[in-house]
């Protein structure tokens, strides 16, 4: 494989044997596309050659496509900036074009690494946010209230403080997911307006030294009508040259997203454990051998990745927001790593969320029997009586049987209730409609 970069890529590589992983590919490829709309825009304007200008765009577009991903070999801890990989892309884009095509005279006309870089962490996180990760949130949302709408009859024990609790159906516990997830859905794309919004254009320092007026207003036009994406002006230029709050805002949105799949998932574990000694309302799909020891064991590991996922996620946050606190003056000097771990993150949630729709969520079943079971014998049912015997002497019938073990029902008959109470009050499919009914 020939080598397309120069010098300042080689320097870069020496100097940043870190991570052993490179800049994540969406970025690369934004910067592209960034090259590539730049060049086209600056041949408009009369800035550049129209010959050159289009060499250098065709040069770009074949980096945005992909076809070049090997040539760009920096390490992602590197300069804060993105310096080195900003240059990388314009000694590849310059090579590619060939003729008289300088890097930073002609390719990097009108930018700086200090916008250019920044935007591209930008974008490149925003169409795999809108590409993938927000569709897999939405199959998930739907294959959870597909499942609330079939069990909407199965009626089980609620539970609080792990505690057995008033009866509630599995339909009901699973619309909470699935309402749970489009909350979170909701949540990033609420985020994705300032996302959308880029420094370029700012050059070195906000001021935009050395670039057209209209340089960045039709960067933006073009990268959004090739893309679809929304590409929005920073809502000031000092503002989206120090600060990478976008960034912040996103993952956070991504780590709420992360705290619902744990509850999720680990709800989905209780609800599943067993298949004798556990709760066993519900049966997971069966995917593997769960030991290396114990014949037949079945383990949720879905469930477990998904929370392994958020983990990671979680993990991911804590460090783009450190890193979003290095704005100093005029540049945030964290973005490889905001940039890095925020598109991990998209990446992780998307694949996994759709693995719990297609290998987990779609195939489970309900244990009619079992669930039932745990509906008849929690002693909160006696909840409903309070408004026909009051709570004392709901109180005294539960504390009795507790102590004798014997079901509720044959006790408060026993303490008086009449038969039309208990039919009235102690129906299962009625205290856990509550008011809804």
């Amino acid at each position: 494989m020939a080598e397309l970069w120069g010098g300042e890529t080689s320097k870069a590589v020496d100097n940043f044997p870190v991570s052993g992983e490179r800049v994540p590919v969406p970025i690369v490829r934004w910067l592209g596309r960034i090259k590539g709309a730049a060049a086209r825009t600056n041949g408009e304007l009369g800035l550049l050659d129209i010959e050159l200008a289009e060499a250098i765009a065709l040069a770009a577009d074949a980096v945005a496509a992909g076809e070049h991903d090997e040539q760009f070999p920096v390490d992602v801890f590197q300069t804060g900036s993105g310096t080195s990989s900003n240059m990388n892309a314009n000694e590849v884009i310059a090579n590619l074009a060939g003729g008289d095509a300088h890097p930073n005279d002609h390719v990097n006309m009108g930018q700086s690494s200090n916008d250019v870089f920044p935007s591209a962490v930008h974008l490149a996180a925003l169409q795999e946010i809108v590409e993938r990760l927000l569709p897999a949130l939405d199959h998930l949302a739907d294959s959870l209230g597909a499942k609330a709408d079939e069990f909407a009859e199965v009626v089980t024990s609620g539970r609080t403080h792990l505690m057995d609790a008033v009866p509630v159906t599995l339909g009901q516990k699973f619309g909470g997911y699935a309402a749970q997830v489009r909350q979170g859905r909701d949540r990033v794309a609420d985020a994705l307006p300032r996302l959308g919004q880029i420094p370029l254009g700012g050059t070195a320092t906000g001021t935009g030294l050395n670039t057209h007026p209209e340089f960045a207003e039709k960067v933006r036009a073009r990268l959004s009508s090739d893309t679809g994406l929304g590409i929005h002006p920073p809502a000031d230029p000092f503002e989206a040259q120090g600060n990478r709050d976008g960034l912040v805002e996103a993952s956070g949105a991504l780590k709420s997203v992360a705290v619902s799949l744990t509850k999720i998932a680990n709800d989905l574990r209780w609800m599943g454990s067993g298949p004798r000694a556990g709760l066993a309302e519900i049966r997971l799909p069966e995917l593997q051998k769960g030991s290396s020891i114990m014949p037949g064991k079945v383990n949720p590991v879905i469930p477990e990745v998904v929370a392994q996922v958020s983990a990671q996620v979680i993990g991911n946050d804590v460090a783009i927001t450190a890193g979003g606190m290095q704005g100093n003056f005029e540049l945030n000097v964290m973005i490889p790593m905001m940039g890095r771990n925020l598109l991990e993150s998209v990446a992780l949630l998307s694949s996994s969320t759709r693995l719990l729709a297609d290998k987990c969520v779609v195939g489970l079943e309900a244990n009619h029997e079992m669930a039932t079971r745990h509906a008849e014998s929690t002693l909160a049912t006696a909840t409903a009586l309070n408004p026909h015997i009051g709570y004392d002497r709901a109180a005294a019938i539960v504390k009795e049987a507790t102590e004798s073990g014997r079901i509720l029902r044959e006790v408060a008959r026993e303490h008086g209730v009449e038969e039309e109470v208990l039919e009235e009050a102690l129906n299962l499919h009625k205290i856990a409609q509550g008011n809804q009914a």
